[in-house]
């Protein structure tokens, strides 16, 4: 039986602890004091093996690729701040990780200023073209929007974007902070373990389309671990940004291609779509956990639903349980389907009809929802499938300034449709539109479809920061803001221990569990009704998190996942 929530308490500083025992107070081998939590191992580095938290007393950034990290820190080192060193890595990604994220896809960013304690918002996401319409889908045929291919293909507005957030928030040149990405396409760069074993799996998809094979599959296949990999196309395309700015991609001969290649592989994107693009500045939505206020970008994006879960989480409380026990999965996983049936049902471009979000983020509804939450026996859920293949990074400079930034191609090379001579792949984010008459994610002209990527920022009750965080993965997204959330403040760990922390992932009925988690357990949840699949100890759908926490005395401590190819580095 889970018992009732305590009054919300703030946890300070969590620390790398041995054994963890209720009522009783640890010190550290890291010198700091805090009370104990149950249910965690022994995670004390090094005996435990893996990976060490990241500290530092100025500038760190934490990314999924350890040269983009470098260009992240170097960018600090330069003068630059959180938003110049993300764009700087974000760009790095764009070559460095081609089928997760690229110029060809959509961003978005929160960003924590420390002089004034505000908190920015940036919508880097494209519309539809002007000419898809739900008359026009149903003239074709299409009942639902098919995954891959030039009808997917939306506005993409990842260029803008790093311009944007450069021109606003930024203070280097936007030329120096895609000098790296510049030289990692010109140059090449050997292709890390992770991103090598997306790619194989990606070579039916690269065949369909010339561009996309003659780019990507050098020699008619995709490069092994530590093969040299170069993209001129990607480097001539790079560098006209550098010299005359977005506008170069949005228009020329750079738009003239991709619009031309859209249409070509049946999509509707004109000239006429690229150079109206705008990004959008934008309020953070938030609620409150425990202490920390969590921030989100607000929709179309599905931080709604992470924000939703945290509400309803914050009614039991969690602590009192084992971290890694059926109890607590079981809560955060019935959380999720909730949360989930209102993103589907009710969430969409706000500029094209009223979406409820202040209801949704109520504590009020949330209290409501938990009442629905059996204790003993799991919900049925039932939800369309969200696409994965993204890219999170985050930065904290010297000045105490936090970005949190993410840029994605929606699912693994996106649409699998190439631009001819630019090297740019384009997303397919237009996927999940639903072809539903009145649907707050039907499609219209220049809509925004409702968006997986969210980069996640947490504040203080004092306005501080806290973290910048985030864990990429489609729909895994919202339930790993909420279980890396708890796991630093219900449980107490550390950054890394956070990130690395057997997590699951509730998809499609399924309910997948990473295989550190204890057989017991997972039999307790199948006997309260869960279909339970068991996958590897460190499991890829269970997403990629990175995480820089801000500490009460300004060191910065971070943690970046195992089950990416990346690291954190700090000054």
């Amino acid at each position: 039986m889970v018992p009732p929530a305590r009054v919300d308490r703030h946890v300070t500083y969590e620390t790398s602890i041995n054994l963890l025992v209720r009522s009783c107070t640890v010190i550290s081998d890291t010198g700091f004091q805090r009370r104990g939590r149950r249910g965690l191992r022994d995670y004390l580095r090094p005996d435990s093996g893996g990976r060490s938290t990241v500290f530092g007393t100025r500038g760190a950034v934490a990314c999924e690729h350890p040269q983009a990290a470098l260009a992240g820190i170097r960018v600090l080192d330069a003068g630059g701040n959180a938003a110049d060193a993300c764009v700087a890595m974000a760009a790095a990604m764009a070559v460095l990780g081609p089928m997760k994220t690229g110029m060809g896809g959509d961003a978005f960013l929160l960003y924590y200023d420390a002089a004034t304690g505000g908190i920015r918002g940036l919508n880097g996401s494209g519309g539809a073209p002007r000419g898809l319409t739900l008359k026009n889908l149903r003239e074709r045929g299409l009942s639902g929007m098919p995954e891959r291919g030039g009808l997917t293909v939306t506005v993409p507005g990842a260029v803008r974007m790093w311009e944007d957030a450069n021109r606003e928030l930024g203070r280097l040149p936007l030329a120096d902070l895609l000098e790296p990405a510049y030289g990692f396409a010109e140059e090449g760069f050997p292709v890390s373990e992770v991103v090598a074993r997306y790619w194989k799996g990606a070579e039916g998809l690269l065949r369909k389309n010339a561009a996309a094979a003659r780019t990507f599959l050098p020699g008619g296949r995709a490069p092994e671990p530590g093969e040299l990999f170069r993209q001129p196309d990607l480097a001539r395309t790079i560098a006209a940004v550098m010299e005359e700015g977005a506008g170069a991609f949005y228009g020329g001969e750079v738009g003239r291609s991709i619009a031309r290649s859209v249409r070509e592989a049946g999509g509707y994107l004109s000239e006429e779509d690229l150079a109206a693009h705008r990004s959008l500045w934008v309020e953070p939505v938030s609620t409150s956990y425990r202490g920390i206020t969590v921030h989100e970008i607000p929709p179309p994006g599905q931080g709604v639903a992470a924000l939703e879960m945290l509400n309803i989480l914050e009614g039991f409380d969690l602590s009192d349980l084992d971290a890694l026990s059926a109890d607590r999965i079981h809560l955060e996983a019935e959380a999720k389907k909730l949360a989930f049936d209102d993103l589907h049902a009710k969430v969409g471009d706000p500029d094209f009809g009223e979406i409820p979000t202040a209801e949704l983020l109520s504590k009020e509804y949330a209290a409501k929802l938990r009442s629905r939450i059996s204790l003993f026996r799991a919900a049925e859920a039932a939800e369309p499938a969200l696409g994965s293949d993204t890219t999170y990074l985050c930065a904290v400079d010297a000045e105490g300034n936090g970005c949190s930034f993410i840029n994605s191609l929606y699912m693994g090379f996106g649409s699998g449709v190439v631009a001819e001579g630019t090297g740019v792949c384009l997303q397919n984010r237009g996927s999940s539109f639903r072809i539903i008459e009145g649907h707050p994610n039907a499609p219209e002209p220049g809509k925004r479809p409702l968006h997986t990527i969210i980069p996640g920022l947490a504040t203080e009750e004092n306005g501080a920061l806290w973290a910048v965080f985030g864990v990429m993965g489609g729909p895994m997204q919202p339930q790993g803001h909420a279980q890396l959330l708890v796991n630093l403040i219900d449980y107490g760990m550390n950054p890394q221990q956070a990130v690395d922390h057997p997590r699951h992932f509730h998809h499609e009925g399924t309910l997948l569990l990473e295989g550190r988690v204890p057989e017991r357990e997972a039999d307790r949840l199948r006997d309260m009704g869960h279909r339970v699949e068991v996958g590897a100890d460190y499991a890829i759908p269970t997403g990629g998190a990175q995480l820089i926490r801000v500490k009460e005395d300004g060191v910065r401590a971070c943690g970046s996942d195992p089950r990416k190819d990346g690291c954190a580095l700090a000054q």
